[in-house]
């Protein structure tokens, strides 16, 4: 038998791991239960994380990867479709909706809001990719709008950070609802309201 890669198993750990805070909450979501559902021993999950705060450390840094991974794509999609800077701003808005419609089911939510209500169970270094994560996306998006504003006056008068800050409001508050409801749309509605008032800004 093929010995199975350590990097396989730790993956394992991480996906049912990120699946049952997702639906239980870290508090909620014993070690016993990660082992449960992988299938392995008490001794292959140690091997792996010393300690349950070290593996909330390992998922929060895997899901921050993924997040800036997205930011960094939509940023350059947006700069290589338009040179336009309301236009790179609207096609930005408009990769959010997409990826909301591409979503199968967003109604487990994201591990980054399920952190933020449960923030203390968690130390500062958690806690600080936490305000990075958000941090990143308030300096693009603030920035799109501000090259947006330099280039055309919005029909009414807007704050960069504010407007920026609006993307991961809408993003995190549809999670909820959406996971609330049992109403999986809700998620890509909001993101295309977004879009609209971004629209009505500009008179796009």
């Amino acid at each position: 038998m093929t010995p199975r890669p350590r990097g396989k198993t730790r993956e394992r750990i991480l996906d049912e791991a990120e699946a049952l805070i997702m639906a239980n909450g870290f508090a909620g979501t014993s070690i016993d239960a990660v082992i449960g559902a992988v299938g392995i021993t008490k001794g292959a999950f140690f091997y792996h994380f010393k300690t349950k705060s070290d593996m909330a450390r390992a998922l929060v840094d895997r899901y921050q990867v993924a997040d800036a991974a997205i930011l960094e794509r939509f940023l350059a999609t947006s700069a290589k479709l338009s040179s336009d800077p309301v236009q790179r701003l609207l096609v930005f808005t408009a990769l959010c909706v997409e990826m909301a419609e591409q979503m199968e089911d967003p109604t487990p939510g994201c591990l980054f809001g399920s952190f933020c209500y449960e923030s203390g169970q968690f130390g500062d270094d958690v806690l600080a990719i936490l305000d990075e994560a958000i941090l990143s996306w308030r300096r693009a998006v603030a920035e799109l709008v501000r090259e947006a504003v330099a280039a055309e006056a919005p029909v009414r008068e807007v704050d960069p950070e504010s407007l920026a800050d609006l993307v991961t409001v809408i993003f995190e508050g549809a999670f909820v609802v959406a996971r609330t409801l049992r109403e999986p749309g809700v998620f890509a509605d909001q993101l295309r309201h977004l879009r609209t008032y971004v629209e009505l800004l500009w008179g796009r």
